[in-house]
């Protein structure tokens, strides 16, 4: 079985790559603020995270982090255009009942969007779909059907097709393996397990 790094350290080494110092940084679904943490301590961006849940938002204040508790995309509505240099969007896309409105909202508010999430299309969910012929449970869809919330399962192929017909410019992109470390450089939508992209519009 593939071992996983921590999946903020990965965002952490990967998206603070992306984002200037002193720049404004909107955290979709930010969690308990590891990563906006980690940003204003190396970056000393403006960083303001939302999450839903209200334990994650208090983590975030533990640590110093501004967050908001409530819908993401409500809270998208109060910003004016370009109030954000960058809007994260890290491995949140699944989970969100409208991911393009979100994406399209998150583009009107910043120069840049940086969106992660795990590969659907990755070799271990086609053989076990194939095999089985049930829903995969593992990184990608960790509860049972009847256990989680409602997911979007995205495939890079999904994802990139997606961007196409809205006309968003994908600026950069990193695929990663299953292990989440190593570069993937050719079959992606196949091989990769994890994925970034920089977008703009």
């Amino acid at each position: 079985m593939e071992k996983q790094p921590d999946k903020r350290t990965v965002d952490m080494r990967l998206i603070s790559d992306w984002i200037d110092p002193d720049s404004s940084v909107l955290d979709l679904g930010c969690g308990p603020g590891t990563l906006l943490e980690y940003l204003i301590q190396t970056k000393s961006v403006f960083g303001v995270g939302v999450d839903w849940d209200m334990d994650k938002v208090c983590s975030c204040i533990q640590r110093g982090v501004p967050a908001f508790q409530g819908d993401l995309s409500e809270l998208m509505k109060t910003f004016p255009d370009k109030f954000f240099d960058c809007v994260i969007c890290s491995r949140t896309l699944q989970e969100l009942s409208s991911p393009a409105a979100v994406l399209l909202e998150a583009l009107r508010l910043a120069d840049t969007v940086a969106v992660g999430f795990v590969n659907y299309g990755y070799w271990k969910n086609r053989l076990h779909h194939l095999f089985s012929g049930s829903r995969t449970v593992g990184e990608v869809t960790p509860y049972e059907w009847h256990q989680g919330r409602p997911t979007h399962e995205i495939s890079i192929a999904d994802f990139e097709s997606f961007c196409s017909r809205h006309e968003i410019t994908v600026t950069r992109r990193v695929y990663l393996r299953g292990d989440w470390e190593t570069p993937c450089g050719y079959f992606q939508n196949l091989l990769c397990g994890y994925a970034l992209f920089e977008l703009t519009q």
